[in-house]
């Protein structure tokens, strides 16, 4: 369903688990901070809302969302997390750049939390315009970073509810 049809703040409390045991990464890109620090809000109270200890969020800045990536396998190879969130925003712009660059962080997310075996949650904003980021950041669509801990809580549920079971023999 499209953003502009939904407020992305809104979900059913009753359906997402506790964060309290919970180890999460949170990785913010400091480019267009203006909509990336109002999504990282919405996370931490989102997480906090659901019992996360504030000393079990690791929480790092990088300069823009192409370092996203990068960023997010530094906290894997050295911290023990159950899912990492990824928050950045990346406009629209008179060059294809935002392809690029989207499409790159998406790939190479989806990559590490494959690889990993530890949700990398994709809460890269991709609008054509400001309007439609600020909108998406805590305007009148809510805010993606409610969605992004959201997602996270329930992907480390899913990881951890399997975590002592065997490979499903697909090579694992």
């Amino acid at each position: 369903m499209a953003s502009a049809l939904k407020n992305l703040s809104v979900y059913d409390e009753s359906k997402v688990p506790s964060a309290k045991d919970l180890k999460i990464g949170i990785v913010v890109a400091e480019w267009n901070h203006h909509i990336t620090f109002p999504l990282y809000d919405g996370v931490l109270e989102t997480l906090l809302k659901h019992e996360a200890k504030e000393e079990n969020i690791e929480v790092v800045q990088v300069p823009g969302a192409y370092e996203l990536p990068s960023a997010t396998k530094i906290l894997l190879a050295n911290k023990k997390l159950d899912a990492v969130i990824c928050l950045g925003c990346v406009i629209k712009g008179e060059t294809d750049h935002d392809v690029y660059i989207n499409q790159s962080v998406a790939n190479a997310l989806q990559q590490l939390g494959i690889i990993s075996g530890t949700p990398c949650i994709f809460g890269l904003l991709t609008p054509n315009t400001e309007e439609q980021a600020i909108d998406r950041a805590g305007g009148k669509h809510g805010n993606k970073g409610v969605e992004a801990a959201i997602t996270a809580l329930r992907m480390a549920q899913l990881k951890n509810q399997f975590k002592k079971g065997v490979g499903a023999g697909i090579g694992f």
